[in-house]
């Protein structure tokens, strides 16, 4: 069963590729992407790969570099609040039952927040 872009889910080396775009804010070409990994760099073709994966998943777009012959500029389709707000409703929707209150819950017993930082979290909350 095919699925529809809005259930598809990024995997850790898409999301590294996803990064690298969402922070340059802007289209970048396969050589531009290598360069802003650490070494060691992943070679061309594997991130020419995953380029072609993300194309196929709807989560970037290509078009020719102006004047480049055939390299290509990637762009994301989807920003990262968005990306983040679909996968943040399904993680409360699979994990809590859709209770934003439960998720909540769990993250503060989890993360050990401190009361500063608890304070901090009321008062957004009040605030909206």
């Amino acid at each position: 069963m095919k699925q529809n872009n809005e259930e598809r889910q990024l995997t850790k080396a898409e999301m590294e590729i996803m990064n690298v775009l969402w922070e340059k804010a802007k289209g970048m070409t396969t050589h531009e992407i290598i360069e802003e990994y650490p070494e060691p760099k992943p070679a061309y073709s594997t991130i020419a790969t995953f380029l072609k994966i993300l194309t196929n998943k709807s989560f970037i777009r290509s078009r020719k570099q102006e004047g480049g012959g055939k390299t290509f500029v990637f762009t994301p389709l989807i920003s990262r609040e968005a990306y983040t707000n679909r996968v943040m409703k399904e993680v409360k929707s699979t994990f809590f039952a859709g209770s934003l209150k439960s998720m909540l819950s769990f993250f503060a017993k989890q993360e050990e927040v401190s009361d500063e930082d608890l304070a901090e979290i009321v008062e957004m909350i009040k605030n909206k």
